[in-house]
């Protein structure tokens, strides 16, 4: 080791220079001919909230829009099942305060068609997001705050959407990565 101030050789492990007395700093060790100094290794990249969740919010909702038509089918047919020839003077503990299958099953078409445009409209919110469509935000907000009274996976997918996507920030993040038309 060389002192600093005067030049003078320091033995290795030595705190003064025993020529002008000078504080003598650490040094780093020699490195081993052929040793190759890299530089460290970057840290990792933060991605904004909205590019990190938004493939994932557009695959789950696309998943809740199935989820809804096999939920709505399998009970239209259990229903069904179930009315069949039931409700009529047949029936073990007679009518039931005079509602028989057919006057009461005209609901039926009513809950199939709020089933199918529910779905219908989670698979668009899905796709919207996943394509990256300037409107797809908005609508998966709005459909995400219906979707809060399907418990209980509606209401987790509608917290998450309205997580990620009603913040301020996540408005100038989505409309910064949305596709124009």
């Amino acid at each position: 080791m060389v002192c600093s101030s005067c030049g003078t050789t320091v033995e290795i492990g030595g705190r003064f220079c025993p020529h002008c007395g000078a504080a003598i700093a650490a040094q780093p060790a020699p490195q081993p001919a052929g040793y190759a100094q890299y530089p460290p290794y970057p840290g990792p990249v933060a991605l904004p909230r909205v590019q990190r969740h938004l493939q994932t919010l557009g695959i789950l909702w696309c998943v809740f829009g199935a989820y809804r038509i096999l939920t709505g089918l399998l009970g239209f047919f259990i229903l069904r099942a179930v009315t069949w020839r039931r409700f009529g003077s047949d029936w073990p503990f007679g009518s039931w305060g005079g509602m028989h299958g057919p006057a009461w099953m005209g609901i039926m078409p009513v809950l199939v068609t709020m089933t199918v445009l529910t779905a219908v409209l989670a698979f668009v919110a899905g796709f919207s997001l996943l394509k990256r469509k300037p409107w797809g935000r908005i609508l998966a907000i709005i459909f995400a705050v219906f979707a809060l009274f399907k418990f209980p996976f509606g209401t987790a997918l509608g917290i998450y959407t309205l997580w990620v996507l009603s913040p301020p920030n996540s408005a100038m993040e989505y409309d910064s990565m949305a596709e124009p038309g």
